[in-house]
């Protein structure tokens, strides 16, 4: 099935007090290009991600937007030595002075001392990531074949164009060769009558160089070989969209294919009919090749 570029798809979770919310997205690129927007504290997160859309598509520009939140949380309270020392000392200092001024101060009590900024400290689990990386890789996996799932969906609408474009091609391939053969006729008629002026206004006819002349002309008009490519074009791109997986690449230069050869068959057509025919392939083809560009 022929994959589109082009995708979305969004997901939320949680796990223990963590709560999440993300998006990917991706939209056409010569190659694969993935950037994230992950919390850089979740050790192998990124990494984990981009291993795992590498796997999933060949071809796009990809983005990844997390964000992680947590419930607040009061954490374990420890005493710090080092900042109660340095409080005591600092009381101490306070109340000698204190003295000396002949001030009177009440005691503090251990609750007030406690309360004392640097005492006490508190402390979170935030070290070990692993369970929430592996919580948050379950849930990616979900989304990322929901996201998988609207690019191929994408695609088959994708197919379903370039099929039509493609037998439109097809068709007027088979209208040019029809008008070939009554463009032939009247190229031949009026070479004719050139030949017949140039006769009649000279007494030295070369026959010769009538005949090269002829050939010349008859090689620069003739279109039979690109007719015949464009006809090949039609049954590669066929083949290519019954393959259906990652055939962008190929396509967009198939499609390079069929413009100069439609461009050739415009220059040497020599008929209006036949130039019109030549137009309209290059019209069709462009709609092609616009639409060969979102195609994986």
């Amino acid at each position: 099935m022929v994959q589109s570029m082009t995708g979305f798809a969004s997901g939320q979770g949680s796990f223990q007090a963590f709560q999440w919310a993300w998006d990917i997205r991706s939209v056409n690129a010569k190659g694969l290009d993935i950037r994230q927007r992950v919390p850089d504290w979740i050790t192998g997160l990124e990494a984990e991600l981009k291993s795992r859309i590498g796997n999933a598509i060949a071809r796009g520009s990809v983005s990844v937007s997390l964000r992680v939140s947590r419930e607040s949380s009061e954490g374990k309270l420890s005493l710090n030595e080092h900042g109660l020392a340095n409080v005591l000392s600092a009381l101490a200092m306070v109340e000698k002075a204190a003295i000396e001024q002949g001030v009177s101060l009440t005691p503090p009590t251990p609750a007030d001392i406690l309360s004392m900024r640097g005492v006490m400290d508190q402390t979170t689990d935030d070290g070990d990531t692993t369970d929430l990386k592996n919580a948050l890789i379950a849930d990616f996996e979900i989304m990322l074949q929901d996201f998988i799932g609207m690019r191929k969906s994408e695609g088959h609408a994708l197919e379903l164009v370039l099929h039509s474009q493609v037998n439109d091609i097809a068709q007027l391939i088979v209208q040019a060769e029809e008008i070939i053969g009554k463009r032939r006729e009247d190229l031949s008629d009026a070479f004719k009558a050139a030949v017949t002026r140039v006769a009649d206004a000279t007494d030295h006819f070369d026959t010769d160089r009538i005949a090269q002349e002829v050939a010349i002309i008859a090689v620069k008009n003739d279109v039979t070989e690109e007719i015949d490519r464009l006809k090949s074009h039609v049954d590669a791109a066929r083949t290519l969209l019954k393959q259906g997986e990652k055939i962008g690449r190929k396509l967009d230069f198939l499609s390079q294919e069929f413009n100069r050869e439609a461009n050739t068959l415009c220059s040497k057509s020599q008929h209006k009919d036949l130039t019109a025919v030549g137009l309209e392939l290059k019209a069709v083809i462009d709609q092609m090749r616009e639409q060969v560009q979102n195609v994986e």
